[in-house]
């Protein structure tokens, strides 16, 4: 393959071959195949119409192992189907090998870097990382079907695995896809969707498995960028019953993803371009009729109920008359493994005879003559029924009040459902165990602590027989009280601060919270417990972004309060606390946003609750800061401050400190702001396991030191500001703070790094921060790294360009009520206008950033503004212009004096110098100009002080 560099590219017709990016495009669009199949048409392609053996081709794509025709005709299989109508141009020369038929010719595309992409193969290190649970039990009957199915996982993007429940779906997925581990560097995961009630939780569920943290509304899309180009499989698991969804997800996974293979589990199969089907089929079972022992052992089924059996039962043996029984048993069964396994576990406890007896009575007015004409999930409802009616009463109602839990279940939970039966805890945990050993409650040893669940299909089947029973309701009602109290903390002010471990129990949770949340807020249910529980689990929504569900769920309970009750008056104002923060982080209306902190304050304050005090400010405060209200949100610091102080809270105080220094810097006082981010570092590092659930930003010292950069910065220290603005992002090595890594990045490194000139850190750090607000589908962020852009385009004179960037991110934030450092970007925004001819534009807008700049109070800026407009009417050519231009200049200079902004008077120094030699007044330019330089200690090799010094040799005394 050629070395040259952009993208190296085959087309005939319509179709291309993209090697550097491994896509087969029809008329520009990627036409979905696996990373095994697009080897071959490789192998095919740069052979020009030459023919290929068979074995040079197994031998090219699968080197070093031993493969078998059939593997390979299932490839050749899928690239045909992707070549659709023109599958004839794969010409099969029999016996022989395989020719690609048409004039390719080779191009070298220009453009973006194309991806880079590692060999197909893992051939040493380290395992790639997958979620896969171990198979304890060997898989019977199933080496041919795994095979198969790792032939069509290597060969087609999306292969679905379809078939009735209990076939074994899931776990030949894990056993197929397990093997081919090595082929996916970035690793495996399997995505449980069984316990979704809601389609639209579906991209956040596979989000929160992968590790993603994405903001605001999660999506398909969102998810699909977040994972981008990483090489790894994915197992959606039981997706039937949101089968829509998955559908969409895999489609948008195959069309922005290219090398994420999809294995999906499903009844039902997408239905979606590039897909491959296969139906898993039911165990081998004898013929009827047929009672040699050797021929009835031969078949899986047989095999696996013997296994089975003797797995609970380590004396049974069966001896020639129990076979006759045993392939009965798995012929009324149709060989679906799961149903197998209910019967195996009756006869470890009965004889076979006795199981084979009941089977066929049982079954016999489902299956006895037109058995197989029937829809076979009968069959397992009819071996559940009857597996079923063999549980005494006390374990049958155990197991239907279980079915509450989609999410499992701890031992206490059990004994809060089943308190109204006069079970006890020890009476519940003998029925656990009982259910375990009968296979209908399964050990979940996915993490610390006694936990259990329910199989997804006995799940559904115990929610039936509680409807069934009138228990619904109860069961559904004492479930959701026990996580009321289990997620509510008794003490106001308590969740304040959350350890690791009650985070990670309450986060283990979310599908059962979910579950008690829907019954609440039903027509039968409580909402009083759904309003405290929705008030008790919003920080665990924050901390894993579900910033949507988040919105959605307080909103509901909310409107379940009595506005006039005054015992409601403390969740109304913890709920208006959520709903804010998730309405700021999505970008959603900022009236709103602002109108909910305000009645949540008015609130706190009349309760006199300081924590609350604080909570509703600091999220005020970045609300306020994000609208461009520097001075209200002063004004919000300073409150805060005083509370940390009231209250004796270090965590608080830090952060305190943290936004005063903030809000100094916007004020113009960088040498105050200094001292207050410096007093910020001085406090020791945060202890493991705190995680804020009210404050906006709990890693202080990583905003402290981007924020002293700035401070630091402004006073003319460039080489500690970059010092400061690089530890702000060691100071989140280590964590997965991705929200935090985009305030770091704005305020640090992107502004320092654009305002000293070095191009290529500010370009390479502005798309760091855009791609992970857009993975994180975090608008905010996104809009501010779309500004800081634009910004950097105009810096570097590509004004059309910078213009077009600025001008959809300001109508962003128009359309939404945000205003982001406002006088900032309008000054670029003017810049931008003026490098275009557009000079009356330019000075509106530097009007409104001036307008915006003394009524907000945003004074660090002010500066540059009246530096800029001084420029943009020196282009207006007119003595009159150049007056005022000047008198721009030394108002500037004036202020930047005032501020300590040493930056601001040398690049003010600087214009000044330029306009005078321009005039002819040479003399003129050096003195003022030098007098600034000389007051430099550091940051000689940033452009504007190489500006300076080369004016300055040019200008001799």
């Amino acid at each position: 393959m050629s070395e040259a560099s952009g993208n190296l590219v085959y087309a005939c017709d319509q179709w291309e071959i993209d090697l550097s990016r491994r896509e087969l495009r029809s008329r520009g669009i990627p036409v979905p195949l696996g990373g095994r199949a697009f080897e071959i048409v490789t192998v095919l392609v740069e052979s020009a119409t030459e023919l290929v053996t068979k074995d040079h081709m197994m031998e090219r794509v699968w080197p070093g192992a031993v493969v078998g025709e059939g593997t390979l005709h299932v490839h050749i299989s899928a690239v045909r189907k992707a070549l659709g109508p023109d599958r004839a141009m794969l010409k099969t020369v029999s016996g022989r090998g395989y020719r690609l038929l048409g004039s390719w010719t080779t191009q070298q595309r220009e453009g973006s870097a194309p991806p880079v992409y590692s060999p197909l193969t893992r051939t040493s290190g380290a395992p790639p990382a997958n979620n896969f649970p171990a198979l304890i039990n060997r898989l019977i009957g199933r080496a041919a079907a795994a095979q198969f199915v790792r032939d069509l996982v290597s060969a087609y993007r999306v292969v679905t695995l379809t078939g009735p429940g209990g076939i074994g779906k899931t776990s030949l997925a894990i056993k197929a896809v397990r093997y081919l581990l090595p082929d996916f560097e970035d690793g495996g995961w399997i995505v449980e969707l069984a316990s979704l009630s809601d389609p639209g939780l579906v991209p956040s569920t596979v989000a929160s498995t992968l590790g993603l943290k994405l903001a605001g509304e999660i999506s398909a899309e969102s998810v699909a960028r977040a994972v981008g180009g990483r090489h790894l499989v994915l197992v959606l698991d039981n997706c039937e019953h949101v089968i829509d969804a998955v559908a969409n997800l895999a489609e948008t996974f195959t069309r922005l993803c290219p090398r994420t293979t999809i294995v999906a589990t499903s009844r039902e199969v997408l239905r979606i371009d590039g897909e491959s089907v296969y139906r898993v089929p039911p165990l081998d079972v004898p013929a009827l009729g047929q009672a040699a022992p050797d021929y009835i052992m031969q078949y899986s089924a047989v095999e696996l109920f013997v296994a089975r059996t003797k797995a609970l039962s380590a004396g049974f043996s069966p001896h020639a008359e129990d076979l006759g029984s045993i392939a009965t048993i798995c012929r009324h069964l149709d060989g679906i493994p799961l149903a197998i396994e209910f019967a195996a576990a009756r006869a470890a406890v009965l004889s076979v005879q006795g199981v084979a007896a009941g089977l066929r009575d049982r079954f016999a007015l489902l299956t006895a003559g037109r058995r197989t004409a029937l829809p076979r999930h009968r069959t397992l409802r009819a071996t559940l029924d009857w597996s079923h009616e063999l549980l005494p009463e006390t374990e049958r109602r155990l197991l239907r009040r279980l079915a509450v839990f989609p999410g499992g279940f701890t031992i206490d939970a059990a004994a809060a459902v089943m308190k109204d039966t006069g079970f006890d805890a020890s009476a519940v945990l003998d029925g656990i165990a009982n259910l375990v050993a009968k296979s209908w409650v399964a050990l979940d040893k996915s993490g610390a602590g006694a936990r259990w669940t329910l199989p997804e299909t006995i799940r559904a089947y115990a929610l039936e027989k509680l409807v069934e029973h009138a228990e619904a309701d109860v069961a559904a009602g004492r479930q959701a009280f026990y996580f009321r109290d289990l997620v509510t903390p008794q003490a106001r002010g308590a969740r304040s601060s959350l350890s690791d471990e009650d985070l990670a129990r309450r986060v283990r949770e979310i599908d059962n919270v979910r579950a008690a949340l829907d019954w609440s807020f039903s027509s039968a249910g409580d909402p009083a417990i759904g309003v405290d529980l929705t008030a008790a689990y919003a920080p665990v929504w924050r901390h894993l972004s579900l910033m949507r569900e988040c919105r959605e769920r307080c909103e509901r309970a909310l409107l379940s309060l009595e506005p006039r009750v005054t015992a409601n008056r403390s969740l109304r104002m913890e709920l208006q606390m959520a709903l804010a923060s998730a309405i700021f982080v999505t970008m959603g209306p900022a009236e709103q946003t602002k109108t909910l902190l305000t009645e949540a304050l008015e609130t706190a304050d009349a309760l006199n609750d300081l924590n609350a005090q604080a909570g509703g400010l600091s999220t005020l405060l970045a609300v306020y800061s994000f609208r461009g209200e520097y001075g209200r949100a002063q004004i919000a610091a300073e409150r805060i401050e005083q509370i940390a102080h009231r209250i004796d809270d270090p965590l608080l105080i830090r952060f305190a400190y943290q936004q005063m220094g903030a809000m100094l810097i916007t004020r113009g006082r960088p040498r105050e702001a200094q001292q207050y981010l410096e007093r910020v570092l001085r406090f020791p590092a945060v202890p493991g396991g705190r995680h804020s659930a009210i404050y906006y930003d709990s890693n202080d010292h990583a905003a402290a030191r981007a924020m002293l950069a700035r401070a630091l910065w402004m006073q003319g220290f460039a080489e500690q500001a970059l010092n400061e603005a690089h530890l702000s992002l060691k100071e989140l090595q280590g964590t997965d703070h991705q929200l935090q890594l985009c305030r770091i990045l704005y305020h640090g490194i992107c502004r320092i790094a654009t305002m000293t000139g070095d191009v290529a850190t500010a370009d390479r750090e502005i798309a760091r921060l855009i791609e992970a607000a857009t993975r994180l589908n975090a608008l905010l962020w996104a809009t501010a790294g779309h500004f800081l852009k634009g910004k950097l385009l105009v810096e570097r004179g590509e004004f059309a360009q910078g213009l077009l960037i600025l001008r959809d991110a300001f109508e962003t934030c128009g359309r939404t009520g945000w205003r982001l450092s406002y006088p900032e970007f309008k000054g670029a925004l003017a810049l931008a206008f003026a490098g275009t001819g557009l000079l009356d534009e330019a000075l509106g807008a530097l009007d409104d950033a001036m307008a915006a700049a003394g009524e907000d109070g945003h004074g660090w800026y002010a500066p540059e503004l009246l530096r800029i407009k001084g420029e943009v009417l020196l282009q207006q050519a007119a003595d009159q212009s150049a007056l005022a231009a000047e008198d721009c200049f030394n108002q500037a200079a004036q202020m930047a004096r005032e501020q300590g902004a040493l930056f601001w008077e040398l690049r003010v120094a600087l214009t000044i110098a330029r306009l005078r030699v321009s005039q002819g007044r040479r003399h003129e330019a050096r003195a003022p100009l030098a007098s600034v330089y000389d007051r430099f200690t550091e940051g000689f090799a940033t452009a504007d002080l190489q500006a300076a010094r080369t004016m300055l040799e040019g200008v001799p005394p």
